[in-house]
């Protein structure tokens, strides 16, 4: 007799959020994790991330803005905050391709001069003409993985699965100390993990974790000013968010880590990162000191396009790719692979994320989500 309607892999992000959806619609889920929710070897982990609908892509804008409506319904059925409205100034080449795509999805953004950047946010050395964003947002990440956590069935941790077996049937999972659960249908939510698992299942997921690294930086004496969100556009994007609850600033750059050995995950600082930090604080912070008090380690899980995958074949559904920008979309991709669970069509905007895209002719469109 099969154990459980669905089974999710991984409780990070995605898999809380596809939990969530599935016990939202009265399934019987099981939730399985390698290691504990928001571990430091995972993506999900740290205290928070940036919420903005900055993207050249109109697609992506729209999705973003679907999101936040959904993080606020979580907000109202966790009681937790966990969007912290930030203004955000986004700068560099990359500014008038992102302003175009806000402009077409009919976002709200502010061109601003560089000396009116400079009034309004001296804490941030634009040195020339921004985008303000007045609807961008500082998330708390571990508030929204304990809202997600509370509204999912109990996560059994410690279960490290080795094996996928999909028969037809059901699905049969083994974990790494020899137990053994079985589903009708299984959803693989286990970043950068997820692709030698949903292979066993005939679900060929291309994957490249890097291994990033973010600070955290205090202010200089004496010099406090409220801090917006920026991003230096394009990649690879310098950015920075006040962290919530903290006088802290935590930057990076998106993306700039060595290729990850996911057998050897660690928290060490890397040397040549933090001197890559200290540059780009010296530059764009005058406000902070650029030698952090704290770094942090965060393990990638890239596709080659930078989107996300979402994709079913036979019973098994894969949701991974995040590739460093997936967080703010969590319940709304979460709701996307709960109805791919149960053999239901997603939203139309769902079939960008489908592996098919890697096999096409080079060149050819997959639209705008």
């Amino acid at each position: 007799m099969t154990d459980h309607e669905v089974a999710v892999v991984g409780a990070g992000l995605l898999g809380l959020a596809t939990a969530r959806a599935l016990a939202a619609r009265g399934r019987d889920v099981a939730v399985v994790e390698q290691a504990t929710v928001g571990h430091p070897g995972g993506g999900s982990h740290g205290s928070c991330r940036i919420f903005r609908l900055g993207y050249p892509d109109p697609g992506y804008v729209t999705l973003a803005a679907g999101s936040r409506r959904l993080w606020h319904d979580l907000e109202a059925e966790s009681g937790r905050v966990i969007l912290h409205p930030v203004p955000q100034l986004t700068f560099g080449p990359g500014l008038a391709a992102v302003h175009e795509g806000m402009r077409a999805a009919g976002a709200p953004a502010e061109l601003l001069t560089a000396a009116e950047a400079a009034e309004r946010f001296p804490g941030v050395a634009a040195a020339g003409p921004a985008l303000l964003e007045p609807e961008s947002c500082v998330t708390a990440a571990d508030q929204a993985l304990a809202a997600l956590a509370a509204a999912a069935p109990p996560v059994r941790t410690g279960f490290r699965v080795t094996s996928v077996a999909d028969d037809g049937r059901e699905v049969t999972l083994r974990s790494a100390d020899g137990g053994v659960l079985t589903a009708r249908s299984a959803v693989l939510c286990a970043g950068p993990w997820t692709a030698a698992l949903a292979a066993q299942a005939g679900l060929r997921v291309p994957s490249a974790p890097t291994l990033e690294q973010t600070a955290y930086l205090a202010p200089a004496d004496g010099a406090e000013p409220a801090m917006p969100i920026f991003i230096h556009q394009p990649e690879p994007a310098p950015y920075g968010l006040p962290v919530p609850g903290s006088r802290l600033y935590k930057m990076g750059i998106h993306p700039s880590g060595p290729p990850a050995d996911l057998s050897r995950l660690t928290q060490d600082e890397d040397a040549a990162l933090a001197a890559r930090f200290r540059e780009v604080a010296a530059r764009f912070l005058p406000s902070h000191q650029p030698v952090a008090v704290r770094s942090e380690r965060c393990v990638y899980d890239n596709t080659p396009d930078g989107d996300f995958v979402l994709d079913r074949s036979g019973l098994v559904v894969a949701g991974c790719g995040t590739s460093g920008h997936g967080f703010k979309f969590g319940p709304l991709l979460g709701g996307w692979l709960a109805s791919l669970a149960l053999g239901e069509a997603p939203d139309p905007a769902a079939a960008r994320f489908a592996l098919g895209r890697f096999s096409r002719p080079a060149g050819a469109s997959t639209g705008s989500p």
